[in-house]
Order: structure tokens, then C-alpha cells, then sequence
């Protein structure tokens, strides 16, 4: 795999999932500083971060993605042999994935308890994880899950969750009222976090943490701690992807516009808890504890 194929490929989707989009701009810093490894450092840095700029570009809403690559290349200029540095700075942020989602796993897998239902919107790789773990222990339950217009990602959670033997109801998303009737808890992950507590997740979960709050039923967040947005303490605000019109109606008739969101903000009052490799803690109390644990952010 190339450069401008990893780039392509995260822009266009075909990469999903906020660890699995961070480990493949982190591959192709690696397949930069490879290529690159012989020549002048200044060299070196300049097309690091030239890289860097392309990959921030490829989905505006993804600190997950930036927060590692930041990690990768912070003072990497100060390093002897940049490409060994890099290298081992990128087992660091792979290594950081797998104990999380383990860690995410272990803790929320207590949340889910024999004949429940359990709501979730779109794909998170960390919900599914949870659920088909909860399943291995033997817990009974089962899902209601949305079909998450206009991409479906929806289906790849309930087909997921199917093969591994757990009862899923699939609804569409204007539906989702009627999925959360009888649900006992609300699950989902997220794309971003930001200084005020507000999480950024797929467009629908905070019309849906609305309708979860109208029936009492619990909304936990499940999330890499990396997810945070440190530019979001200094004012900046998370860009919300926009993606094009063709997704929604690839046929759309003149004069009719198209606001294809690809995320929303959940306000964090409607969060129960934020699950992370930190444990469980209330929005505002969790931000507090991303500046304890990851001073290297600010």
C-alpha cells in the first residue's frame, strides 16, 4: 500500500473506524520516513509534515487520527535516526490501541446485563467489541440497532453482531423512537470530544440522546481517551464533516439543496458516562482527567 492510496482510501471510506484510520496515517508517515530514510534531516521533516497537512485533510472530523500523528512526529527533528524513532513511536500508538480497546471492553462489558436491550447507532468497532464479549460470557440480550443513512454503516453493526450469534432488530433510522422504547441502555462511540464535554458521533446520536433522556434510558459513550480535541481548550472549534450531496440522492433534481452532515455534537448533559481506558466518568470530570493522563497533548 502506497501513500496516496491510504490517503484515497480514508477519504473515501474505505478505511472506518477512528483506531483503524489513525493506524493507517501513522503507516504512511512510516512508508514517508522509509522512503526518505537516506536523505537530509531537514529534508526528512519537511515531507513528514507535508504529509501530515494531506492527511488532516482527508476527514476533518477525526482528533483520533491527529492526536497520533502528532504523537509520532512531536520534536521528531531532535531524534538521532528519525526513521528508528518514528518506528518506535508508531508500536507506541498501535500498542496504546489494542490495551484500550481491551481496557474499554473490560469495563463497559459490566454495564451489560441478562435480558436487556441494548440500543446502537451506526458502527463502533469498541461497541461491537463490547457486546460480542458480553456474549462470550454468556449474557443474554439483545440489540436494537439503526440503519444509519446514507452509508448504511448500520448494517455492518448488525451484520457484525449476527455472526457472532447475538438476536439484533434492525430499524430504519426514523424509527429509532420506537428502538428505544424498550431499550435498557443506549451505547455508542465517538469521533471526537471536545473541551466542553460534548461528544461528535454520527449524525442522528443526539436527536437519539434526546429520545433515550424522554424514556430513561442510560447513555453511555464508549472511547479511546485520544479522541479528545486539545485544540478544543483554546476556542477551536471541531470542524462537522460535510460530505457530498450524491450520498444522500445521487439524482437530485435542480434547485433542491442537500446538507449531507456526517456527524452532530451530543450535549453532554444527556450522557450518562464516558467509557474510556480511564474508566467511567462524567463528561466535565473526564476532560479533567485527559489533562491529567495526556499532558503531551497541550
Amino acid at each position: 500500500m502506497d501513500l496516496q492510496t491510504i490517503v484515497e482510501d480514508i477519504k473515501n471510506l474505505r478505511i472506518q473506524g477512528a483506531a483503524n484510520i489513525a493506524k493507517a496515517s501513522i503507516k504512511a508517515l512510516q512508508i514517508v520516513a522509509h522512503d526518505m530514510r537516506d536523505k537530509k534531516k531537514v529534508d526528512l521533516v519537511h515531507n513528514l509534515n507535508r504529509v501530515k497537512k494531506i492527511l488532516f485533510k482527508t476527514r476533518p472530523t477525526e482528533p483520533g487520527m491527529r492526536n497520533s500523528i502528532n504523537y509520532v512526529l512531536n520534536n521528531i527533528e531532535d531524534a538521532d535516526n528519525i526513521y528508528q524513532e518514528i518506528l518506535k513511536r508508531i508500536k507506541e500508538v498501535n500498542d496504546h490501541f489494542d490495551f484500550v480497546k481491551n481496557k474499554i471492553i473490560k469495563i463497559a462489558v459490566k454495564k451489560i446485563k441478562n435480558g436487556m436491550v441494548v440500543f446502537t447507532h451506526c458502527h463502533s468497532s469498541t461497541v461491537t467489541e463490547i457486546l460480542k464479549q458480553a456474549k462470550r460470557q454468556g449474557k443474554k440480550f439483545i440489540v436494537h440497532n439503526t440503519e444509519t443513512r446514507p452509508k448504511f454503516q448500520g448494517r455492518l453493526t448488525a451484520q457484525e453482531l449476527a455472526r457472532a450469534g447475538i438476536p439484533v432488530v434492525h430499524y430504519v433510522d426514523s424509527a429509532a423512537r420506537l428502538a428505544l422504547k424498550k431499550a435498557d441502555i443506549m451505547l455508542i462511540g465517538a469521533d471526537a470530544i471536545t473541551a466542553e464535554g460534548k461528544v461528535i458521533n454520527k449524525i442522528g446520536s443526539e436527536l437519539f440522546a434526546e429520545v433515550a433522556e424522554k424514556w430513561d434510558v442510560s447513555l453511555y459513550v464508549c472511547t479511546d481517551s485520544w479522541k479528545f480535541d486539545p485544540k478544543s481548550v483554546f476556542g477551536y472549534e471541531e470542524e462537522i464533516e460535510k460530505r457530498e450531496a450524491k450520498e444522500v440522492w445521487p439524482t437530485a433534481p435542480k434547485g433542491i439543496k442537500i446538507n449531507n452532515f456526517a456527524f452532530e455534537k451530543v450535549n453532554p448533559d444527556l450522557i450518562t458516562g464516558i467509557i474510556s481506558e480511564l474508566g467511567i466518568y462524567k463528561p466535565e470530570i473526564f476532560v479533567e482527567e485527559i489533562k491529567r493522563a495526556h499532558p503531551w497533548m497541550f
